[in-house]
């Protein structure tokens, strides 16, 4: 969608991304952020919209895209990522359905509403889809500190924890649970941020046993998760550190649960949710 007109769509909405079969826990997603406010970020959190047609326009053709080779590495890290959940999900006896990342420039609007650039990548459980200005990969490297192809695979991989927890059904269970329990609500973010981060290290397993990765691509992945924790963005935003607002988890946090699923490559060991203490 960059190349269709309809940009600047003003700041605006994405969502964050029962009981959860494929690892036999209940978990509960919260229409959250991944990045903890202050401008661009991971899943900041926003509120939907009802769904409006997209922009009018056709897309960039692919010999004229001056982001083509940056565009070619999304698609391998999509394909890869829906590739290794489906095998998930089939060792699991269940199906796993495949969905879109949509790429944009400047605004867009999705079945959760219209988002500017400056929201960041999100993924919308109203239509089941993940948005991306590869902008926020210039970000990634200058704001956040977290420069290379790995960190931009983390973003990715992340967003698409956000989809299976979609496709397990976890969005009802957790507005009910916010409803019912709003002073969890922010650890109920916390949570379900962490297990995306998990979930993101379960596919980074994968990729590393078929030799995809190269020295250092680790450290590239675990620093661009530190760059998005709550407590590095409220310090660069304010100068000060709220953990009790905190809704996507600490660098800390963020690393140690992308290790989790790095090294085990096992789903159940992603259950942030029965965590003592994340």
């Amino acid at each position: 969608m960059r190349g269709r007109r309809g940009g600047g769509l003003g700041r605006g909405v994405g969502i964050g991304g029962g009981g959860l079969g494929l690892v036999g826990v209940i978990v509960y997603l919260l229409f959250s952020a991944l990045g903890g406010g202050g401008g661009v970020s991971l899943d900041p959190g926003i509120s939907p919209f009802p769904a409006m047609p997209g922009p009018e326009g056709r897309a960039i053709p692919a010999e004229q895209d001056p982001d083509r080779k940056q565009v070619e590495f999304v698609k391998f890290v999509v394909d890869d990522v829906q590739d290794s959940w489906a095998r998930l999900f089939a060792e699991a006896g269940q199906r796993y359905q495949p969905t879109k990342l949509v790429l944009f420039t400047q605004g867009v609007r999705s079945g959760c509403g219209t988002a500017s650039s400056a929201t960041g990548p999100f993924y919308c459980p109203l239509d089941g889809r993940i948005y991306l200005d590869l902008g926020f990969f210039r970000e990634l490297s200058s704001r956040f500190e977290a420069p290379g192809d790995f960190a931009q695979a983390y973003v990715i991989a992340h967003e698409f924890g956000h989809h299976v927890q979609n496709l397990l059904g976890i969005n009802e269970d957790v507005r009910r649970g916010q409803q019912q329990n709003p002073d969890e609500a922010n650890e109920l973010s916390v949570r379900l941020e962490l297990q995306a981060d998990c979930f993101a290290g379960v596919w980074g397993h994968s990729a590393y046993r078929e030799n995809q990765l190269e020295a250092g691509d680790l450290e590239e992945g675990l620093a661009a998760a530190a760059g998005v924790g709550d407590d590095r963005i409220q310090g660069q935003s304010t100068g000060r550190i709220d953990r009790e607002s905190f809704t996507h988890g600490s660098s800390e946090q963020r690393q140690r649960w992308f290790m989790r699923g790095f090294e085990s490559g096992d789903v159940n060991s992603c259950d942030t949710f029965k965590a003592d203490d994340v």
